[in-house]
């Protein structure tokens, strides 16, 4: 286990993942440690047939293929660390085959929901009804991520240039445009932010009424109860905002890669899957429109 607690170190240290990445890949190697114990192996046992058994297990167990993919990952990447270190010689994932993933298209809020939520509802006049509206505002117009919100600073913004630096996955800094409107939302927020903000260390751009940084529970909150007053998805949160956000530019004419340097992803392979919402519509409307269809 010493060796895991190295590796974790060296994801944080190095690699600089997120918490919640490193909680994850924790996670993932303890469960494999376990299974290999269960089975009589000493220690975590790298062989590509007890792999293969994990695998079995796992998916026997009732885990999705996603899931399971993300485990492999985990394993993967610490096998790659361990190799780096001389302690393997090739990577035993090689050997074994992941589960076959079903095409995931991924959930948004239509245009004319979204623009209902943002003008027609009253959210207010008090302080968490104008940073809640924010919130959502500031999620849909630029798809950043949740963490990525709550790690915005007041020295994020860049009124004049009508900009937002944001820090990304492993501290990747991008800056994303933002429309008059949000410079005029942010503006009344951030004079209504003096009132309970009364630490002047605390430079978070969004604050509790008690004036402390916002956390992830309270942001997931805001957003899964004003979606629910417009849309009956299942999945209510702030990813989905980023799912709305890069359809809904997608179908409006976005370059693909302007929407991936938006975005903040790595491959545009990532970006990519929005293409099957806007082939959707396309569809839709080749039917509506077409009279030979």
């Amino acid at each position: 286990m010493t060796r895991i607690s190295d590796f974790l170190r060296y994801l944080q240290a190095e690699k600089r993942y997120a918490s919640h990445t490193i909680k994850a890949y924790k996670n993932d190697l303890n469960q494999f440690h376990v299974f290999c114990q269960s089975n009589d192996k000493k220690g975590m046992d790298l062989y590509y047939k007890t792999i293969r058994s994990w695998v079995v297990f796992l998916m026997d167990s009732g885990y999705s293929s996603r899931s399971v993919h993300r485990k492999l990952t985990s394993l993967r990447t610490y096998c790659k660390y361990l190799i780096s270190l001389g302690e393997l010689d090739t990577n035993p994932l090689d050997r074994v085959l992941k589960p076959k993933l079903n095409k995931r298209v991924p959930a948004f809020v239509e245009e004319a929901k979204m623009d209902r939520l943002l003008d027609d509802f009253d959210f207010g006049t008090d302080f968490e009804g104008i940073r809640n509206r924010l919130i959502l505002d500031l999620l849909y117009q630029t798809g950043m991520r949740r963490s990525e919100l709550i790690g915005l600073r007041t020295g994020s913004l860049n009124l004049s240039g009508k900009s937002i630096k944001v820090k990304g996955k492993r501290n990747k800094e991008r800056i994303i445009p933002v429309s008059d409107g949000l410079i005029n939302s942010i503006e009344h927020y951030l004079i209504v932010r003096e009132r309970v903000v009364k630490d002047p260390m605390v430079d978070a751009l969004f604050v509790t009424g008690k004036g402390s940084p916002v956390y992830d529970k309270l942001v997931y909150r805001i957003v899964n109860r004003y979606l629910a007053m417009v849309t009956t998805l299942d999945k209510k949160s702030p990813h989905v905002l980023r799912h709305t956000f890069a359809t809904h530019m997608l179908n409006s004419g976005a370059d693909l890669n302007v929407i991936k340097e938006l975005l903040g992803h790595a491959n545009l392979s990532a970006t990519q899957v929005y293409t099957h919402n806007t082939f959707k519509k396309l569809k839709s409307i080749y039917n509506q429109a077409h009279p030979r269809a």
